[in-house]
C-alpha cells in the first residue's frame, strides 16, 4: 500500500480519471498509464503511473491531503 502526503490540490484529467466516491474521496484511472504528478510535503516531485481501473484514495488531514493506493495498481 502506497502512502504520500501533499499540501497541494491535485488536478485529475477527466479523460484519464473519474471520481467514483465522494465520501471517502476515491478516483479511478479510466485509461492505462494514467499519470499523476504529486509534489509531496517535502517538495519532492513524484510521477505515479496507474493501470486502467487503479484507484487513488484521498483524505483531508489538517491542511494536507493523505493519498493512498494499492501498489498493484501501479505500472512498474
Amino acid at each position: 500500500m502506497g502512502l504520500m502526503y501533499t499540501k497541494f490540490h491535485l488536478y485529475f484529467d477527466e479523460t484519464n480519471w473519474s471520481q467514483i466516491s465522494h465520501n471517502p474521496i476515491v478516483f479511478q484511472a479510466t485509461k492505462n498509464d494514467s499519470v499523476l504528478e504529486i509534489d509531496d510535503v517535502a517538495h519532492k516531485l513524484y510521477k505515479l503511473h496507474f493501470k486502467k481501473g487503479g484507484k487513488l484514495n484521498m483524505f483531508r488531514v489538517t491542511g494536507q491531503f493523505r493519498l493512498t493506493w494499492d501498489d498493484a495498481d501501479l505500472i512498474d
